[in-house]
This record gives C-alpha cells, sequence and structure tokens, in this order.
C-alpha cells in the first residue's frame, strides 16, 4: 500500500519544493502615492522596483525565491501609515520599507514595536532609506528598526565640516518644513555652525507649513532682505522646487545648500539657474567618478522614459535585505535583523556598514554642485536642463559618524 503513493508523494515533495523555490517575499512600500508628495512617491516606489527585479534577475534570495514590492499609498500621513500597516499585517506582509515623512516613521516604529511584541510569530522588520530625524536611531530605536539614510545630525556634520572651509559664506538662513526633520536639521544646525564658524551669522531661522506652502516670493524676499549669502534647506519635494523657482525668479545669486536637489522635479525647478549656486549633500550623484552605477542607470532610464535614477541607498535597502536573507539562511526578520546587524557591505557607493549599536547605515557621503554640462566633471545633465551635478568635495564615512544615545532592546 505504502509503495503506490510514493510516486504521488514524490511529486508532491517535487512541487512543493518547486513552489518555494518560486516564492514571493512580500516588501510593502508605504509612502504617498497621491497629493502634494505623488511625484517622489512614485519615484520611490519605480527604485524600489527596479533593483528588485535586478536582485530577483541574478538569481533572488535563498536560492530562487523572489522580492515583491506591494506599493501603497499613506498620503504623507502618519495616521494613514497606521491604517496601511493593518494591511500589511492582515494580509502577512513581514517587510515595509518607507522614507518619505520622519512623523510616519516614527509613528510606525511605534505600531511595529507594539505588534511584535504581541505577535512573535508573525513579526515585522521596518527599513527606512530616506527619513531624517535622528531620533529614529536615537530615543526611538528598535531592533525592528533601520535607517539607511544618513540622518540630519551626520549631514549637518559633514556640511558644516565642509563650510568651515568656505571662508565667503558670512550671514547663514535656515529655513525647513515644519515636522520632524526640518525641526532637527534647524536645531542641529544652531548646535554645530557657531562651533566652526563662530564668525557666521545666524540671520534666519524659520519653519513653513508642510507641503502647503503654493508661493515661497514671500520667504525669498525675507531671505533676501537679511543679506544672506547662504540658504540651508532641508526641504524635499514641491517644498523644495518652489522655494528655489522662486530664488530664481527673485534673480538671488544666494548659494543654497540642501539635501535633495537632484530629486525628480527640481532640477526642472532649476533650469537654468546660475551656475554652482545649487548645492546637495548625498550619497551618489549621477557624474561622480569612479561610478560603479553607469549601467544600472541607463538601464533604469531605458525602463522608465524620463526618470532618471539617484536613490543609491534603495539599492542598497534592498542588497542588503537580500545579502542578511540569503545569510541567515531564512525570511524570518528575526533572523534577518540578527543577520543585517554589524554587516558591511559594497554598495553603490562605496563601503558601508550597518551599525549594530543602533541600526544606523555608516556610509560615505559627496558634496556637489549644480553645474553646467561640460563633457568631463559634468559628462550627464539631468531632466533635460543642460545642467548636472558635479562633485566638489567627497565626504569618508568617518565624516559622517556621530555618537548614538540608542539603548536597544535586543531579541
Amino acid at each position: 500500500m505504502l509503495t503506490r503513493h510514493v510516486p504521488g508523494l514524490l511529486l508532491g515533495l517535487a512541487l512543493g519544493a518547486s513552489a518555494t523555490a518560486h516564492a514571493q517575499i512580500k516588501v510593502a512600500y508605504i509612502d504617498p502615492l497621491s497629493g502634494a508628495f505623488a511625484s517622489i512617491g512614485e519615484f520611490g516606489l519605480k527604485s524600489f522596483q527596479a533593483i528588485a527585479d535586478d536582485v530577483n534577475a541574478k538569481g533572488g534570495v535563498l536560492g530562487g525565491q523572489k522580492l515583491e514590492i506591494v506599493p501603497m499609498d499613506n498620503k504623507a500621513s502618519p495616521e494613514e501609515s497606521l491604517v496601511l500597516l493593518k494591511k500589511v499585517t492582515d494580509s502577512g506582509i513581514r517587510y515595509i520599507v518607507q522614507g518619505q515623512g520622519s512623523g510616519a516613521a516614527g509613528a510606525l516604529i511605534d505600531a511595529i514595536n507594539k505588534w511584535n511584541d504581541r505577535n512573535p510569530d508573525k513579526t515585522v522588520l521596518f527599513l527606512n532609506y530616506a527619513s531624517n530625524d535622528p531620533e529614529l536611531t536615537n530615543s526611538k530605536c528598535s531592533f525592528w528598526y533601520y535607517s539607511f539614510d544618513a540622518h540630519n545630525l551626520m549631514k549637518v556634520e559633514a556640511l558644516t565640516n565642509y563650510m568651515a572651509t568656505d571662508k565667503a559664506i558670512k550671514k547663514v538662513y535656515i529655513i525647513g518644513q515644519d515636522y520632524a526633520h526640518g525641526q532637527q536639521m534647524a536645531k542641529a544646525l544652531v548646535a554645530a555652525l557657531p562651533k566652526k564658524r563662530p564668525d557666521v551669522d545666524i540671520v534666519g531661522n524659520e519653519l513653513h507649513p508642510f507641503g502647503k506652502v503654493k508661493d515661497f516670493a514671500p520667504y525669498v524676499a525675507k531671505i533676501k532682505a537679511t543679506g544672506a549669502d547662504t540658504v540651508i534647506t532641508g526641504n524635499w519635494g514641491n517644498d523644495l522646487a518652489l522655494l528655489l523657482r522662486a530664488s530664481k525668479e527673485a534673480g538671488m545669486k544666494t548659494k543654497f545648500f540642501t539635501y535633495f536637489a537632484a530629486v525628480r522635479g527640481t532640477p526642472t525647478a532649476l533650469g537654468d539657474m546660475p551656475e554652482d549656486t545649487v548645492y546637495q549633500i548625498t550619497e551618489w550623484h549621477r557624474n561622480i567618478q569612479p561610478n560603479k552605477l553607469d549601467k544600472f542607470a541607463d538601464d533604469y532610464a531605458k525602463r522608465f522614459p524620463g526618470l532618471e535614477f539617484s536613490y543609491v541607498r534603495i539599492n542598497t535597502t534592498i542588497q542588503m535585505l537580500a545579502a542578511a536573507m540569503d545569510k541567515a539562511r531564512s525570511t524570518d526578520p528575526l533572523k534577518v535583523s540578527q543577520a543585517l546587524e554589524g554587516m558591511e557591505f559594497e554598495a553603490g557607493n562605496g563601503k558601508v556598514v550597518m551599525r549594530k549599536d543602533d541600526h544606523q547605515l555608516i556610509q560615505p557621503l559627496v558634496l556637489s554642485a549644480y553645474s553646467k554640462k561640460n563633457g568631463s566633471t559634468v559628462k550627464y545633465d539631468t531632466e533635460n536642463t543642460g545642467y548636472g551635478f558635479r562633485t566638489v568635495a567627497a565626504i569618508p564615512s568617518r565624516e559622517t559618524e556621530v555618537p548614538t544615545s540608542c539603548a536597544m532592546k535586543r531579541m
């Protein structure tokens, strides 16, 4: 009797093995896909899809399992993010990526901690690629949360180190979005800049409503009235594009130091902005040399006409997640988190390390300036403007690393 069932049993086992080999590992993408920041959210979604497909094309994880990005629109709202988290847990998804909005990130951290405490067999791991509030890996640090972007204290440390060498900077105006990220950036700048440049005057420090300002001309007029020669802003999306456009229309030649000037839509707003007036501090840009991601960037542009690859940290997020799954030999978030801790990885922007103490990625950064395409230092322009970004300073990882106050509860 038993021998008659062996072929069927073997067939069942073979089919089960085949199904497992091709199983989808779902990753929920929770970010704005409608409203004022929809274009940024769509850009992030396509970037995650591109690198997930790249990992899948190279064999996936664990011998053939594939990654699938599941888009979810949080409308840039912390409250909506929590509604989506319930959909995530109800559908059995174990991984979340998010980045646009530190408020949403903070809300998700708290809710995921509670969920995981109550459901140890259904834990969720949260990977963040863009939220810059340092408290997310300090006072709010969690075993279930990882940050793949340098936070405000790290970027401000690197930026003010550079500003200390630029003696042309005399008067600085700080402007940002009125939520956790903008508030923290302003606080960090007020603390750091006087220590490195006591001769510099901070002539303005202003927060504006997040995602609600349609005309930045009044803000630009206030900046001009102070005589500021330098503006520092952590604005992103429309809030950055409209601020820079208003500055251009007012004929300002003030330097702008930003985080997100190359992100979708902002270069178009810049157009023929005076050369070397807009700077950005990022982990990568298209004209960086040497550039290991030329082919990936070219393929991305072909797949998504009108879009340009810039989010190297999204690549790093998915690649390190895949590497951690392979290292752990598991898709269990507990084991994957343990594998991510302390991981060293050769990313598109060089060697990076996921610091075990607080789950903050330590990585090299680069300061670049919006400059005319010249075939050498600016080989590629952006958004058909005739301008691209030119490296001003390479910033090694050691110059971005700052202490952490994280007291993490480990599993």
